[in-house]
This record gives C-alpha cells, structure tokens and sequence, in this order.
C-alpha cells in the first residue's frame, strides 16, 4: 500500500502535463501555471482554478537564447524553453509573484512570446522586514483577486477564500505531520522520497494529493524501509528538484532527512492564520513564511530557521547546493555555513546547472561523507 502511494507520487510527477490535461477535460475549469511559490495559491483555489508549478525539465535548453540572457540561471531558462517547446499549452494563464530578476524575465519572455489568456504580475515586496510589507502585499493581493474575478467573470466570496486556504493549510499540515517521521533515529521515509511528495503536491489537485497524504500517515508507524540510514543529511539552497541526484546521494550510504528550499519544507512550512480580512490574511503567511534570500534582508532570518532544523532532525552534514548564477542564494553561503558551523553541522557546496555532472559530484559527496564519518569516529 504504501509503496503504492510513493509510486503514485512518482507518476504525478512523471506526468504531469497528461494529468493537467485529464484533469481540464474531467472538471471544465482553468488551470495556471505559476513560478515562484511567492504565489498564493489559496487565491487561485478560491477562484476554482488549479495552480500548477512551472518547473523544469533538466534538458539543456537550446530555444531560449533569443529571449532571455544565458547568464541567467538554468531554472528560470529550463521553465521558459518548455513553454516555448508547447509542453505547457493546457495552461489558460500564468503568474508571477516578484521574486528574482531572473524569474521575472522568464515571466515576461512567456507573456509576450507565448499564447496565453491571462497573465498577471504580483509585485511581492522584496522588504518583507519593512513594517509596510503587509498591508503593502495585501493591497497587490486585492488587485490579483479582481484580475481573476473579472478574467472568469465570477466573484471570489469570503466562503470562496475560506475554502481556498483551508485547502492549502491542510495540504501544509499533512506535510508537515509526515516529516515527524524523518527525525527517527531511523527515517520511515527518504529523502528522494520526501521531495517526489513536495514536488507532486505543486503540480497536481492538492485535495487529491491531501487524500494521498492522509493514508500515507495512516501506514508510515508501521513502515520499516529495511536499509541503513548511514549519515543524516541537510540539503540547502536554490530551487531543487533534482530527483536523480537525491537519489543517487542516498545511495552512498546516507539519508537526507531535512531540506530547505522552495521545493521542499519552505513550501509547506507556513499556514496561513484566519482573520476577518482574508486577503490580509494570505497577505501575513506569505510576508511571514520563512524568506526566499531574495527578500531575506537586512537580517539573515532565514538562517536561524535552518540552524534550528538543522538541530530538530539530528542533522550530520548540510549540501550547500546554488544554481548556477542565483545570486541571492549565493550571497547568503558564507554565514549560512558559518551559522551551521557554529551548531556542529559540516557544510560542503555545490554549484547546480541544467544537467549535474553526477560522476564529479559523486567523488566529492563521497570524500564529503567520510570526513564526516571520521569526525564521528574522533568523538
């Protein structure tokens, strides 16, 4: 049953533009693509409308060049070569919550050059710290709820948003419930396995994938995955959805057991906390919720939050992962892993790009995982 589960995990991801396009025929309604998880998708839910991620594909992108700058990174070009390839063409709209500048081209490259009904640009605020990013945010909010109301041309109620984020939380807390099991001394579940859920959970109907949840829950107290967990590992950084490289990295003898990033625990990690005002609401989870590096300033928060993670599931060692050419990602390295360091974490990083040249990373990840069995051996 519950490899059942993980599979089915696997195949949302797998297809996820076979499902979408199922899924538009079975309900008759609109699907968005959004890029950055910047986006509040308890709007688009309350709208009756299915959010659905824009990631990559990890296929060198050879469509792009005339559109965006190849210095920009691999995930902003990957998501952008796979709209122009058509692989997206079930979409009726795209968003943007502002997150990087890189996104944002990718954002408007996609506006101008591919055929689309709706698009609209959420100005997030990059000073979240600001006093004024709430009310700030909640305004731009107001302005996407109309955008939506008047492009299907149905009002968006108070009960409308209520469902919207009660879909979310849920879907956030499931999640949130199941990564108790990765603080066991021995993890009822993997770290590729961890990722497959987050990822499929951004790309499908996230009532279907809450239902998956809630049986997973159900049978993880009886699970034993039969293998030696070996060094219990961080990974940190840029966007990640590199499935083969979590796996291959497990397959050395070790276990992710935490990660913090967009495609993992920083997705779900936040609820949104009801008030009168929903959209005031929404506006606080997302100004809230633990930062992008991209609007993390003047003060490092984010950091504290991966310490503290980092300290809750027993953390050996943390990859420091950057895609190639993030900034703001790359910005923060040197106190995050100063940070990790003071706490008794060794950290090692990685530079991400379109494709990863697993035979390279393989001999440093394995060198990392000895130093840190050596260090083990010395205390």
């Amino acid at each position: 049953m519950i490899e059942e589960i993980f599979q089915n995990f696997r195949d949302w991801i797998d297809n996820r533009h076979e499902y979408a396009k199922e899924w538009k025929e079975r309900t008759n309604k609109k699907i968005v693509g959004y890029l950055c998880t910047y986006v509040p998708e308890e709007i688009l839910y309350a709208a009756n409308i299915l959010p659905v991620r824009i990631l990559g594909s990890h296929e060198p992108p050879t469509v792009t060049e005339p559109y965006i700058f190849a210095m920009f990174c691999h995930l902003c070009r990957d998501c952008l070569a796979q709209g122009l390839k058509g692989r997206f063409n079930y979409l009726d709209g795209i968003v943007e919550g502002q997150s990087c500048l890189h996104l944002r081209q990718t954002f408007n490259a996609w506006r101008l050059h591919i055929p689309t009904n709706f698009a609209h640009y959420i100005h997030v605020p990059h000073g979240i710290q600001n006093p004024h990013a709430i009310p700030y945010l909640a305004q731009e909010l107001a302005k996407f709820k109309k955008a939506l109301e008047d492009w299907t041309g149905k009002k968006i109620t108070n009960e409308d948003l209520d469902r919207g984020i009660n879909i979310m939380n849920r879907n956030r807390k499931l999640m949130r419930k199941i990564q108790e099991y990765r603080k066991l001394d021995n993890p009822r579940i993997t770290g590729i396995e961890a990722m497959e859920m987050v990822l499929s959970s951004q790309v499908v109907d996230k009532q279907e994938h809450s239902k998956l949840l809630s049986e997973l829950l159900e049978e993880l107290p009886k699970r034993n995955l039969n293998r030696n967990s070996g060094t219990r590992l961080m990974i940190i950084g840029s966007e990640d959805d590199d499935r083969i490289f979590m796996k291959n990295v497990e397959a050395l003898g070790a276990t992710f057991v935490i990660e913090e990033h967009c495609t993992g625990s920083r997705y779900f990690w936040d609820d949104v906390i009801p008030q009168e005002d929903r959209i005031a609401a929404i506006a606080s989870r997302y100004v809230k919720r633990v930062p992008c590096p991209s609007k993390d300033w003047p003060e490092f928060t984010r950091i504290q939050h991966a310490v503290k993670l980092a300290k809750d599931f027993n953390v050996q060692g943390a990859l420091v992962i950057q895609n190639k050419f993030c900034d703001p990602h790359g910005i923060e390295i040197p106190p995050l892993r100063e940070a990790l360091k003071q706490v008794g974490v060794q950290t090692y990083p990685l530079e991400f790009d379109v494709t990863v040249p697993w035979g390279q990373f393989r001999t440093r990840v394995e060198a990392f995982l000895e130093t840190l069995t050596g260090l083990e051996e010395l205390f």
